[in-house]
C-alpha cells in the first residue's frame, strides 16, 4: 500500500511551484494556472464521490488573511483551513454544500436588506412613468403626480414600502374620506395599484392594506353614504331660460358652451376639436378615438343650432373650432368662467347630466341610445344589435329634440351674434 503523502511541500516549492496541481497531501492541493494564477484547494471524498472545494477565498480563509494583513495563505495557513475541512467531512458535513447554502443566505439577506429600502414613493414614481404612455389624457397623468404629491408622499412616501399596513393607509385617507370623498376614493384606489405594483416586484409580501372590499370598508364609510361630488347641473326644465341668455353673450366661449350642450360632449373634445373632424354635407362631427375618453371614435350628429354657430366660427379660425387667442384652442376655463359671469350656479360638465334627466323623464328613447349619445359605455347585450342597427339615425333624432328643447324658452329669431373675422 502506497504511503499517503502528508504535508509534501515545502515553502520553496509552493512559491516556484509551475503550473499545474501541487498535492501537499491529506486533501490539500496548490492548483497554478498559466496566467500565473494561484489557489488553494481542498479535495475530499464523501458519500462515495470525490469533490473540490476552494479555500483560498472561504470563510476560514479570510479570517486568517484579516488577522496576518496578508492577501494569500501561506502554506501553514493552507493546512490549517484543510485541517478544518477535514473535520467537517469527518462530521459529515459537506463542505462545497454548506458553501452553496452560505451564498444562497447571503444573496436573500443581500435582497432583503435591498428591499428594505426601497420606498413607497420609488415604487410609485416607477409605476407612472411605465404607465403614462398608456394614459392618452395629459390631465390624468398629472392628477395621479398631483395627488400623490400632495395627500400620499407625505405620509407614505420614504416609508419602505415593504412596511406600509392598513395604518398607514388609513392615516391618508382618514382626513379627507368625508372632506373631499371622490378624491379620497382615488387617492386609495391609486395607493391599492401601487402596493400591488410593489408585491409583483417582490418589495412585499402579503394582502393589500389599501383594498376596500372585505377590508376598508369595514372601517371608513361607505361612498354611497357619502357626498360624491356630481357636477353640479341645472334642472332640465330650466335649460331653455339659460341657453336664452346665453344667446346675448358675445364671446367665443358662450358659443363653444352653447355647442357643448347642444352636443351634449365633454369640455376637451369640444375644445380640442379641428375642421377636419367636421363634415358639414352629412352634418356630422366625428370625434377620433385618441380624444375620447372611452378610447372609441364618436360621431356626433349635428343639428341646426349647432351648425349655425359652427357657420359662424369657420370664419375666425381655420384650425379649431373654437380658438382661442394665438390661434390656439380655447382655454379649458374659458366656458367655466362664463358661466360664472352668469352668475349660474352649475357646472359646464353637469349639462350631461341636465340631458340625461330629460331623456329620461321627458323622451321614450331607448336607455341604450341616451347612452350612446353621452359616449358612455354601455355594458348590455343589446349594445352590440344598437350599433349594427340605426342607433345614429336614433341619436340624431334624439339630439334634434334635444336642441329644440333648448330654444323652446326662446321667443327671439334664432341667430348668431357676429364675432370678428379672420384677417
Amino acid at each position: 500500500m502506497p504511503k499517503k503523502l502528508i504535508n509534501a511541500l515545502t515553502v520553496q516549492q509552493v512559491k516556484n511551484a509551475k503550473p499545474g496541481r501541487h498535492t501537499d497531501g491529506a486533501g490539500l492541493q496548490l492548483l497554478v494556472k498559466e496566467s500565473g494564477t494561484r489557489s488553494w484547494v481542498f479535495r475530499y471524498m464523501l458519500n462515495g464521490k470525490s469533490r473540490d472545494v476552494g479555500i483560498s477565498k472561504c470563510p476560514e480563509a479570510i479570517a486568517l488573511l484579516q488577522k496576518t494583513g496578508a492577501h494569500e495563505l501561506t502554506l501553514s495557513q493552507a493546512r490549517d483551513v484543510a485541517a478544518i475541512y477535514r473535520h467537517k467531512v469527518q462530521l459529515g458535513i459537506d463542505p462545497l454544500t454548506e458553501r452553496q447554502q452560505a451564498t444562497q443566505q447571503s444573496a436573500k439577506e443581500q435582497h432583503a436588506d435591498a428591499v428594505s429600502r426601497v420606498t413607497f414613493q420609488e415604487v410609485a414614481e416607477a409605476y407612472v412613468a411605465a404607465k403614462s404612455n398608456q394614459w392618452r389624457n395629459p390631465k390624468h397623468r398629472q392628477q395621479w403626480r398631483n395627488t400623490l404629491r400632495t395627500y400620499v408622499y407625505p405620509k407614505l412616501g420614504m416609508m419602505p414600502v415593504q412596511d406600509v399596513e392598513t395604518k398607514q393607509v388609513l392615516e391618508v385617507l382618514t382626513p379627507i374620506w368625508q372632506a373631499k370623498p371622490e378624491t379620497a376614493s382615488r387617492v386609495r384606489g391609486r395607493i391599492e395599484v401601487i402596493l400591488d405594483s410593489a408585491k409583483v416586484q417582490g418589495y412585499r409580501s402579503g394582502e393589500n392594506p389599501a383594498r376596500w372590499r372585505g377590508h376598508l370598508e369595514h372601517t371608513l364609510a361607505a361612498r354611497q353614504k357619502l357626498s360624491r361630488g356630481h357636477h353640479s347641473a341645472l334642472p332640465h326644465d330650466e335649460v331653455p331660460s339659460f341657453v336664452q341668455k346665453l344667446r346675448k353673450q358675445q364671446s367665443i366661449a358662450a358659443l363653444a358652451l352653447e355647442f357643448t350642450i347642444l352636443t351634449v360632449c365633454r369640455t376637451g373634445e369640444v375644445l380640442g376639436a379641428t375642421w377636419d373632424e367636421v363634415n358639414f354635407k352629412t352634418e356630422t362631427w366625428t370625434i377620433p378615438a385618441g380624444r375620447m375618453k372611452a378610447g372609441k371614435e364618436h360621431r356626433v350628429p349635428l343639428s341646426k343650432r349647432a351648425l349655425q354657430i359652427l357657420q359662424e366660427t369657420k370664419k375666425i379660425s381655420d384650425t379649431y373650432l373654437f380658438p382661442g387667442r394665438g390661434g390656439n384652442k380655447l382655454s379649458g376655463m374659458a366656458m367655466t368662467m362664463q358661466m360664472r359671469r352668469m352668475k349660474v350656479a352649475a357646472t359646464v360638465h353637469g349639462f350631461r347630466s341636465s340631458f340625461r334627466d330629460w331623456a329620461s323623464e321627458t323622451t321614450s328613447y331607448p336607455h341604450e341610445v341616451c347612452e350612446m349619445a353621452l359616449a358612455h359605455s354601455i355594458a348590455s347585450a343589446t349594445e352590440a344589435a344598437y350599433r349594427r342597427g340605426d342607433l345614429f339615425e336614433k341619436r340624431k333624432q334624439l339630439m334634434n329634440a334635444w336642441a329644440r328643447h333648448c330654444e323652446s324658452d326662446d321667443k327671439e329669431q334664432t341667430t348668431v351674434l357676429p364675432l370678428k373675422r379672420k384677417s
